[in-house]
């Protein structure tokens, strides 16, 4: 391996390290705002044990509206079986809706991974990240990404779909044109690092105003 492959390898497992740890510091936030809700589930006791102690019904039950519309918020999360990626899907979802970004995702994955969590963690990641940018760009009103994952016969399917600034993206070998820095072409170079590695598929399309990026992983 010459110099500059060895540099670019150190490159490429800095970046990964950097995407890890901002990962699990996205988890971590989450699960802060877990136990917050943990906090607040007691006062909700305490607030309600106060209405039943001077026999306001309609105050409890107008409260328990009031909880049942929160608990409708908080339960709206990924539940994919897989419990790394339920953590990075939903705290890359908390960070697109904070930054006005509709998320529409259905992922289902009911058997044991082949790939690590690291490398699914990585994969979901950067997808993620690079359709977040690309859709920060847009009114937000056509802010929209959608994401599916779910199992074809012995194969992991993943498909993340952003909405882009209306003109087709070009490709320069087999890679699509990208205006961020280099962390981000290593992002791209790691998943298909990843995806090459475990014998799968990726294929980036550009079509109508919106950049498909699907992925097959066996799991077999």
């Amino acid at each position: 391996m010459g110099f500059f492959s060895k540099h670019i390898e150190k490159q490429i497992e800095s970046y990964q390290h950097e995407l890890i740890e901002t990962h699990y510091q996205e988890v971590d936030n989450m699960y802060r705002q877990i136990r917050g809700w943990r906090h607040d589930y007691r006062n909700h006791i305490q607030t309600m044990k106060a209405y039943a102690a001077s026999g306001d019904l309609d105050a409890i039950r107008n409260y328990l509206d009031l909880l049942d519309e929160d608990l409708t918020t908080v339960d709206a999360v990924i539940k994919t079986g897989n419990p790394m990626t339920d953590a990075i899907l939903n705290s890359k979802i908390s960070l697109a809706k904070s930054k006005g970004i509709e998320v529409i995702a259905d992922a289902h994955i009911p058997v044991r991974l082949k790939s690590s969590e690291i490398e699914l963690c990585c994969i979901i990641g950067n997808l993620f990240d690079n359709a977040i940018e690309a859709s920060v760009k847009l009114p937000e009103d056509k802010r929209l990404i959608r994401v599916y994952m779910d199992m074809k016969n012995t194969q992991l399917y993943i498909s993340f779909t952003n909405f882009t600034a209306g003109k087709k993206l070009q490709k320069d070998g087999g890679l699509f044109h990208t205006t961020k820095g280099d962390g981000h072409g290593f992002g791209l170079v790691r998943i298909d690092a990843i995806v090459e590695r475990l014998e799968g598929y990726i294929s980036r399309n550009s079509e109508d105003g919106a950049f498909t990026t699907e992925i097959l992983l066996p799991q077999m």
